[in-house]
């Protein structure tokens, strides 16, 4: 485990950014540097979990307000030892521009300004990945990307492209070791895709999707948190692309499925497709798995656990 260190995490109010935030704020100084969005702009945000700046505070790390937007760095020390790149926002069809201003070229001032640091984890996204024929093969780190929709979050796959650009040059320019992530879908007792089908399944509502079969390699938080020091000591000049994935593939239906035996409710999966959405998010874990190991958490038994802790049983 990573201690001692200096650490800056972006997106530190995020889902995922403050659970990795916390863990590392065990053993390590850390910095979470997030918009802190009034409780209006988070409503207001499309799939937005964001939290609060006391959200953050409360945790023992030091929060740093900063809009990725302005490239304004001027408040934000530059000493780091890592930098943890989680941030990102999810724009409308009307605005790839302003999504592209945050995820890409707000990505290359922050990097810019933490250049001294030893390494750097910039995370993208499966999004970037071109829908394969076959909804089970994996995605594979030097694949085809560009040519995918995701109707969630539109402006997602072309910024997150885009951030991958500024990402590799950034490491070459400034020398600056880059493991660039591409994460699949990640659950966790804080929530998740997984874990919100779990909520609407036990709660007898309707999962609305647009594939089915829709294969994942979900990868649980916990597993995330103690992969960050193998990672880091990847990250590379060029930058070091990995899919950041789970060990088990299993699909939307089939977790749903273990929600409705867990809960006793039955399962209702409607499925409204959308053309161009890709319909399978299988990443290859081999690249992964030689740098970490095996995952800790097995999904359906982690799955399982986490519906006991959420609601009893």
């Amino acid at each position: 485990m990573l201690s001692g260190e200096k650490i800056l995490v972006t997106g530190a109010s995020g889902l995922v950014g403050l659970q990795v935030a916390r863990f590392l704020a065990a053993e390590n100084e850390v910095w979470g540097l997030a918009r802190f969005a009034n409780a209006e702009q988070r409503a207001g945000a499309i799939n937005s979990t964001a939290g609060s700046r006391d959200d953050v505070d409360n945790t023992g790390i030091h929060a740093v307000p900063c809009d990725l937007e302005s490239g304004d760095f001027s408040q934000v020390p530059d000493d780091f030892t890592y930098v943890l790149h989680l941030a990102h926002t999810r724009r409308g069809l009307n605005d790839f521009v302003g999504a592209v201003q945050v995820n890409a070229v707000g990505a290359g001032h922050l990097l810019h300004h933490c250049r001294k640091a030893k390494g750097a984890l910039v995370v993208s996204s499966t999004a970037v990945y071109s829908p394969p024929a076959d909804v089970f093969q994996p995605a594979k780190e030097d694949g085809d990307i560009g040519r995918a929709f995701a109707p969630w979050a539109p402006t997602s796959p072309v910024s997150k492209v885009s951030l991958e650009a500024v990402a590799r040059f950034c490491a070459e320019a400034f020398n600056l070791p880059v493991a660039l992530m591409r994460l699949n879908t990640v659950y966790g007792p804080m929530g998740g895709l997984p874990i919100m089908d779990m909520d609407t399944v036990a709660g007898g509502g309707v999962v609305n999707t647009f594939a089915d079969p829709y294969p994942h390699t979900p990868i649980h938080i916990d597993d995330m948190c103690h992969q960050l020091e193998a990672l880091l000591e990847a990250a590379s000049t060029p930058a070091n692309i990995i899919n950041w994935c789970g060990d088990d593939v299993v699909t939307q239906r089939q977790w749903c499925e273990y929600a409705g035996t867990l809960s006793g409710q039955p399962v209702n999966l409607a499925v409204h497709p959308i053309p161009g959405a890709p319909d399978g998010n299988v990443s290859d874990n081999q690249k992964r798995l030689s740098l970490t190991g095996p995952a800790r958490h097995r999904f359906k038994e982690a799955f399982e656990a986490i519906y006991r802790e959420r609601r009893g049983g």
